[in-house]
C-alpha cells in the first residue's frame, strides 16, 4: 500500500483568474497541511509507504533492532489466539477440594498457560523498548517529525506495524476472560501453598514479584496499548530537552495520513485486501491514543492537530464488525475524551 501526493503550485492554471488562483493555491495548501502537518515551503510532496519501504543505511541499525522484536509478533498473536484456558479443570478442582487427582489435573493444566502468559508479558517489555527506539529516531534534530517520516520510511512502517500488532493483541485479549481466571487460580494456589508433592519449579519462572507485574498487566482491558502509552509518556518525560511537539507531531501526522488514505476512494481502490484497510484503521487509532496520553490537552481538544471528527467518521463508515473494537479503544483507553473541553459532538459520535 502506498500513497503519493504530488501537486505543483508554481504554475497557475491558465483558465483561472489571479484571484481564483490564489483561492486554488490556498485550498491546495490546506490539503498539504492535512497530509504533512507542515508548511508549504518544506515541500509539497508526501509519500508514506506502509507496505514496501526498505531501510536505508542510516536506518539500518535501529531497523534491525526493532525487526528482531517484530519478527516474533505473529507467533505471539498465534499463541494468544490458540489460548483455550483451563476453566473446566479449575472448576472441577474448586468443587472437589479433597480430590488430589483433580487438584493435580488443574495445576498441570494451568502451569503451561502461565508460562505462555509470561511470554506475552515479556514481549510487551521488548515492544516498549522498540517503540522508544523508534521515537528517538523519528523525533531527533535536525529534521522535523514530518521530514523524519518522509526520509525514514522503513522506521515509519515499523512504527505502524507495532501499533497494528498492539490493537490486534488487545482485541483478542478482550475476548479471552480465561486469561485472568487462569492466572488468578495460579496465584491463589501458590499463595495458599495448597499443592503438596507437586512440581513447583514454575515458581522459579514466575515468582511472586513477576506474578505481581503480570497481574497488573493483564488487569488492563487493553494491556499492550497501556504499555505503549506509558512508554511514550516516559519517552517525553525522560527527554526534557526535546520539544514535546517533536513527539506529538509524529503521531498527529501519521493519524492524518491514515485518515486521508481511508477516506479517499482513489487510494482505497488500490488496496489489495480488507487487511490493508484494517491496518490503516488500527494505526490511526493507535497514534490517536498515544497522542491523547502525551499531549497535555489531548486529542479531542479543538486545538488538537488531529481531526477527531473526521477520524471517527471514517471509522463509522466501515463495517461495524471491523471497527467495534477500535471505537471501544477510543472510548475506554484514551485519557481526555470526557474532559469538559471535548466538543459534545465528538462525545456523541463515540456513544
Amino acid at each position: 500500500m502506498s500513497v503519493l501526493v504530488s501537486i505543483s503550485l508554481n504554475t497557475p492554471p491558465t483558465s483561472l483568474s489571479s484571484l481564483a488562483f490564489l483561492s486554488f493555491r490556498n485550498q491546495m495548501g490546506n490539503l498539504l497541511k492535512v497530509l504533512t502537518c507542515t508548511e508549504l515551503e518544506q515541500g509539497p510532496n508526501f509519500f508514506l509507504d506502509f507496505e514496501n519501504a526498505q531501510p536505508t543505511d542510516c536506518e539500518r541499525e535501529v531497523w534491525n533492532q526493532v525487526n528482531t522484536v517484530l519478527q516474533d509478533s505473529e507467533s505471539i498473536l498465534s499463541g494468544l489466539q490458540a489460548y483455550k484456558g483451563a476453566g473446566q479443570e479449575i472448576r472441577d478442582a474448586i468443587q472437589n477440594p479433597n480430590d488430589m487427582l483433580l487438584q493435580e489435573r488443574a495445576w498441570n493444566s494451568v502451569c503451561p498457560l502461565v508460562i505462555r502468559l509470561k511470554k506475552f508479558y515479556g514481549f510487551s517489555l521488548r515492544l516498549e523498548k522498540a517503540l522508544q527506539g523508534l521515537l528517538e529516531s523519528l523525533t531527533c534534530p535536525p529534521y522535523t517529525p514530518t521530514q523524519h517520516l518522509e526520509k525514514e520510511q522503513a522506521l515509519a512502517k515499523q512504527f505502524a506495524e507495532i501499533l497494528h500488532f498492539t490493537l490486534r493483541f488487545d482485541e483478542l485479549k478482550m475476548r479471552i476472560p480465561a486469561i485472568q481466571n487462569d492466572f488468578s487460580y495460579y496465584r491463589r494456589t501458590i499463595s495458599r501453598n495448597r499443592i503438596n508433592n507437586m512440581n513447583l519449579d514454575i515458581e522459579s519462572e514466575v515468582n511472586n514479584e513477576m506474578a505481581n507485574r503480570m497481574s497488573l498487566f493483564y488487569a488492563e482491558a487493553t494491556p499492550m496499548l497501556k504499555t505503549l502509552s506509558t512508554a511514550t509518556t516516559n519517552f517525553v518525560t525522560e527527554n526534557k530537552t526535546l520539544p514535546l511537539e517533536n513527539t506529538t507531531d509524529v503521531l498527529s501526522t501519521m493519524a492524518s495520513v491514515c485518515k486521508v488514505m481511508l477516506e479517499t476512494p482513489d487510494y482505497t481502490s488500490r488496496f489489495n485486501s480488507e487487511d490493508t484497510l484494517l491496518f490503516c484503521m488500527r494505526v490511526m487509532v493507535g497514534v490517536i491514543i498515544l497522542y491523547d496520553h502525551v499531549h497535555p490537552n489531548g486529542a479531542f481538544n479543538k486545538s488538537s492537530k488531529i481531526d477527531m471528527k473526521g477520524c471517527i467518521k471514517v471509522l463509522k463508515e466501515q463495517p461495524a464488525d471491523n471497527v467495534e473494537g477500535l471505537l471501544n479503544a477510543l472510548k475506554f483507553t484514551t485519557k481526555h475524551l470526557n474532559d469538559e473541553s471535548t466538543p459534545k459532538n465528538i462525545r456523541t459520535m463515540l456513544q
